[in-house]
């Protein structure tokens, strides 16, 4: 590596030589492990690396580019099978304009493009203990254990390690009939159950995991047994709980010298603070269903053009009439259909004036599929009580919605894609016309967006309406019946509509059983996987359940995208023969929705 005052000086004509920034141990391991691409943290230092080293070279011979790019960075240390920037063609900018544009671009991802899939974020101790093929030993903070109580045999073949003020704060948060009491009371029986017939030797070396028969937990359970003092940074309150678990980790790093000691929790703060005493903390990044919910299932594929070239050879096409629909039905071999679901849509839109093609997936062998063409619901002849489809989407989600073959539909889609309005209407025409089912039943999580407003006085159904609202507004859509049927006329559909809509709260759920039922499950996504597999555990014969929400809008504490209940039953319910998912992509309720939804 030359020093600054070596670096070669700029002749004229010719590009400069661009030094070398110098690199951190922790960055080194990542370009040797093949992890090219910078974090923010190591990106933020090269950069300031870069701009020191700068400011100490000659004017002629400073590099024009200011960052380097994954590409040049990995060049720096040689590595089997990858190319240089030669050999790239990696074109430096040559003016300062074009080198701010080259910034703003690689900042500012396009649009049109998937973000990248983003592994979690793993402390430098985990990394080298990856490396190394080592075993480590998980540090649980208690909001770990509360958020998830099955935390502690999901940490494969490492070893968990619970403090003394971890298990004093799940005793306070043991009482009460919250979500987080009834996940304290439940780590408290399991912990019961490990110690149970187990010696005081035994819990000093720790107890396996895998004893009461999670067999994919080969690790041990480590409790505190004694008092673990170690040197915090000045200023720290000793009473603190957090403060006491970041000791005790302090201390853990003295006593088993050698081993990888990380600290688990779901609080960034505690994330933060252990991080920038120099302990090693990580997130809770089990109960993830996804790393990256741009790979979530949309339940809707675009075939590519050349389609019917490569499927349409020994195609077989015929009808059948079901439910008093025709439908034509196709069955085709080739090379794209083992990527398929069952129930999964499809479609086909030619540039060359060619018929388009929107079918369903109904069954799949091996590279042999049949698909049935789909009923189109965006013509007024086939409306579902006065509403058409306005898009692709909402005509794939009405075919869902009206199949009595579904029993169980997940609707994604941001605010004003239609998602309360296609649910209602469809469920008016299956109760009211077809009588396939006797009632609606509406529900939701009433987790408020700002401050909560207090008591609410009234029956159970009077204490949920202020959050029904989003269903009365459409219900006035809904009810807009014939203008010639005069006053008493609407006044008796309303009060018909009214009584065959029942409103209930998620509270009273445990313990019964819809029959013929169709249950609606709005604002899903504020659901954990827990609360979710409650719900859905409900049905009895012949009730169907959607699940309506926007997994961008989370409300509820310690949920993120990719933990969201919504998430989790989309993923667990794709390709089941019984089951569909929508993602709706197109806003239909306004021109001024649509324009603030873009530009706020």
């Amino acid at each position: 590596m030359l020093l600054v005052k070596d670096y070669p000086k700029a002749e004229h004509g010719k590009s400069p030589v661009r030094p070398v920034s110098v690199k951190t141990d922790d960055e080194v391991e990542d370009l040797i492990s093949g992890q090219a691409v910078p974090t923010p943290k190591s990106r933020a230092r090269r950069k300031a690396q870069d701009t020191l080293a700068a400011a100490h070279t000659p004017a002629q011979a400073r590099p024009v580019a200011a960052d380097v790019p994954a590409t040049a960075v990995a060049e720096e240390t040689p590595q089997p099978n990858r190319k240089s920037a030669r050999q790239d063609k990696q074109q430096w900018p040559e003016s300062a304009p074009a080198q701010a544009r080259l910034r703003e671009d690689a900042d500012q991802p396009h649009p049109a493009k998937h973000k990248p899939v983003e592994a979690p974020i793993k402390s430098s101790a985990s990394r080298k203990a990856d490396r190394a093929g080592s075993t480590k030993v998980f540090v649980l903070d208690t909001n770990v254990l509360m958020h998830d109580p099955t935390s502690l045999f999901r940490f494969e073949e490492h070893d968990v390690y619970l403090p003394m003020m971890t298990l004093e704060e799940l005793d306070n948060h043991k009482k009460g009939m919250s979500e987080v009491a009834r996940n304290a009371r439940q780590v408290s029986r399991t912990l019961d159950a490990l110690i149970a017939n187990v010696d005081d030797d035994a819990i000093e070396s720790g107890i396996l995991l895998s004893k009461l028969g999670n067999k994919d937990a080969k690790g041990r359970l480590l409790f505190q047994t004694r008092l673990n003092s170690a040197a915090l940074p000045e200023g720290l309150p000793a009473g603190k709980a957090d403060n006491q678990i970041l000791g005790v980790v302090r201390a853990l790093e003295q006593q088993m010298a050698g081993r990888a000691i990380v600290l688990v929790s779901k609080d960034i703060n505690m994330r933060i603070k252990a991080r920038a005493i120099g302990l090693p903390a990580e997130d809770y990044f089990n109960d993830h269903v996804l790393e990256d919910t741009d790979l979530l299932y949309s339940g809707i594929v675009q075939l590519p053009d050349d389609f019917w070239d490569k499927h349409g050879k020994d195609v077989e096409s015929w009808q059948e009439n079901k439910n008093g629909n025709s439908a034509t039905y196709y069955r085709v071999t080739g090379p794209v259909i083992p990527t398929l679901l069952t129930n999964q849509f499809v479609f086909l839109e030619p540039k060359d004036g060619q018929a388009p093609l929107y079918a369903q997936v109904k069954q799949i062998n091996g590279k042999t599929a049949v698909l049935q063409t789909l009923r189109d619901y965006s013509h007024n002849k086939n409306n579902v009580w006065g509403i058409t489809a306005r898009n692709r989407e909402q005509n794939f989600a009405l075919n869902l919605l009206m199949n009595p073959e579904v029993d169980f539909i997940t609707l994604l889609g941001q605010a004003g894609t239609g998602k309360t309005l296609l649910a209602l209407a469809a469920g008016l025409a299956q109760v009211l016309e077809t009588k396939l089912y006797n009632e609606i039943i509406v529900t939701r999580v009433t987790v408020p967006v700002g401050e909560d407003i207090g008591f609410l006085p009234g029956t159970e159904e009077e204490k949920m309406s202020p959050w029904m609202g989003a269903f009365d507004d459409n219900l006035e859509v809904l009810m807009k019946s014939d203008g010639d049927a005069g006053d008493w006329g609407r006044a008796a559909t309303q009060d018909l509509i009214r009584s065959r809509i029942k409103i209930k709260s998620l509270n009273f759920m445990r313990g019964r059983t819809f029959v013929n039922k169709f249950l609606i499950i709005d604002e899903a996504q504020n659901l954990t996987p827990k609360q979710m597999k409650t719900l859905v555990t409900r049905a009895g014969p012949g009730t169907k359940i959607l699940c309506l929400g926007n997994i961008a809008q989370i409300d509820t504490p310690y949920l993120t995208e990719g933990s969201s209940g919504l998430t989790y039953v989309v993923d667990r319910f794709k390709g089941w023969g019984h089951g569909g998912h929508v993602t709706l992509a197109r806003g239909e309720r306004s021109r001024l929705a649509d324009h603030a939804s873009d530009v706020l």
